[in-house]
């Protein structure tokens, strides 16, 4: 009887312990289900949110090679930046200097994308981000590098002809402020007001169209979906 009392003991333990290794940490996200099999990579707890600091020196060849166009920057008449970004000033990849997006954007939409250069979802949806960029009336989309070597973003970025700008998060502020679950990609619509909308769903972009109707919906410009309509 001992032995088997002593058997349930250590069961319900790890038992126990499954369920808290699986519970998120701090309750403010939900990993998307894709609803077509793709997925967003979820990354481990021991990768670190750091990276380094773009070397200006280094990565010039590289950076002539992306040929990326210039980080935002903020017009004479901008309002005072607001929202949760506001403050946060990174290094622009493209470019020596650092931005501070919330005030290079404020009053103006924009479409955030967290990528990476060794996240395969990333390099998918990259792509449709640059042709949803290239049609008349959309808004700019920023790309915010996290947990990469700027070296390994560069190249890439020339490799899939990528040209919109984009930003590294060397210390992971960024990611801190849009409160971001442990997936790449992910992305966020920026309101003219500063204020910052998670896109869900889709996790992963599969065609620019995509792109066009989540930010048109989470601008307020799309059709409205009535969660008490039954029908």
């Amino acid at each position: 009887m001992r032995s088997e009392i002593r058997w349930t003991v250590v069961v319900m333990v790890l038992a126990i312990a499954g369920l808290i290794a699986l519970w998120p940490r701090d309750g403010k996200y939900s990993i998307p289900e894709p609803s077509d099999g793709t997925a967003p990579q979820v990354l481990e707890e021991s990768v670190d949110l750091t990276a380094p600091v773009p070397d200006g020196t280094a990565l010039a060849g590289l950076r002539q090679q992306a040929a990326l166009q210039p980080c935002p920057t903020p017009p004479p008449d901008a309002p005072a930046p607001s929202g949760p970004l506001a403050g946060i000033t990174v290094p622009c990849l493209g470019a020596p200097g650092s931005v501070d997006l919330a005030a290079a954007l404020a009053g103006r939409p924009a479409l955030l994308n967290i990528w990476a250069s060794w996240c395969p979802p990333c390099r998918e949806e990259m792509p449709l981000l640059a042709a949803y960029a290239a049609q008349p009336g959309a808004i700019p989309v920023i790309g915010i590098n996290a947990q990469d070597r700027p070296a390994d973003a560069l190249r890439l970025l020339a490799d899939l002809g990528i040209r919109y700008p984009s930003v590294t998060d060397p210390k992971g502020a960024l990611q801190r402020a849009l409160q971001a679950p442990p997936i790449l990609p992910v992305s966020y619509v920026l309101r003219p007001d500063g204020s910052v909308e998670m896109v869900t769903p889709p996790a992963v972009f599969h065609t620019p169209d995509e792109v066009r109707q989540a930010v048109e919906r989470h601008l307020g410009k799309g059709p409205q979906r009535d969660d008490g309509d039954d029908k």
